[in-house]
């Protein structure tokens, strides 16, 4: 910590999502194999994040090749089964990369306040932290696949904020889903709705200051 007095801090912990805002995906690989099998682009996410697919998946029900079968499954008529497997399979491999502007914004709000992973994931997840080299990014991960409960059901974000320590109404929630945004500032916590690292350069600059 540093020797900026607590009752100064703006929140007293950081609640950010993983994907779409410290972790992305490339999907050039999966959009070009649409394009030959005739398919919109967008079509096997449409698919593989509609509820009924991608909901056991976020809850730890079922295994990410499971996910696959039932997103090759929900593409039938569109393209036979091998080209939906391939599409499914696509998705789940498609390379990620972390930002480097958001994980030094979150690195130096670490060093004042405690920071948790509130994450919709897989149970690949904590594969995947390791991967980007991410394991000691934060104090504390909670992930749906993990504890079986998915954003926005409130009672994710109120684990997260005790994971941390501190009420909800004193944390800074970052996501960059609107739904999971207003779950947040309807328990009373700071709510930042990520688009870009400035957003969140933004929310933590009191912190900073």
């Amino acid at each position: 910590m540093t020797d900026r007095p607590a009752a100064a801090r703006p929140f007293d912990a950081v609640l950010c999502d993983v994907d779409n805002v410290i972790r992305h995906f490339d999907s050039t690989h999966l959009e070009s194999l649409e394009r030959v099998a005739g398919l919109a682009e967008g079509t096997t996410k449409k698919v593989a994040f509609s509820p009924e697919v991608d909901g056991p998946l976020l809850l730890g029900r079922i295994t990410e090749q499971e996910w696959v079968a039932s997103i090759a499954r929900g593409l039938t008529g569109l393209v036979d089964e091998e080209t939906g497997w391939a599409l499914g399979t696509a998705l789940l491999e498609s390379p990620f990369r972390a930002d480097e502007t958001v994980l030094d914004l979150l690195r130096r709000a670490r060093v004042r306040v405690p920071l948790v992973l509130v994450t919709n994931a897989t149970l690949g997840l904590e594969r995947d932290l390791e991967a980007m080299g991410l394991t000691e990014l934060a104090d504390e991960v909670v992930s749906s696949a993990r504890v079986g409960l998915v954003k926005p059901d409130r009672r994710i974000l109120e684990l997260g904020a005790a994971r941390a320590g501190v009420r909800p109404e004193r944390c800074l929630f970052v996501d960059d889903t609107l739904e999971n945004v207003e779950a947040a500032t309807a328990l009373g916590m700071t709510a930042v709705h990520f688009r870009t690292a400035a957003d969140l350069e933004r929310a933590l600059r009191p912190l900073f200051g």
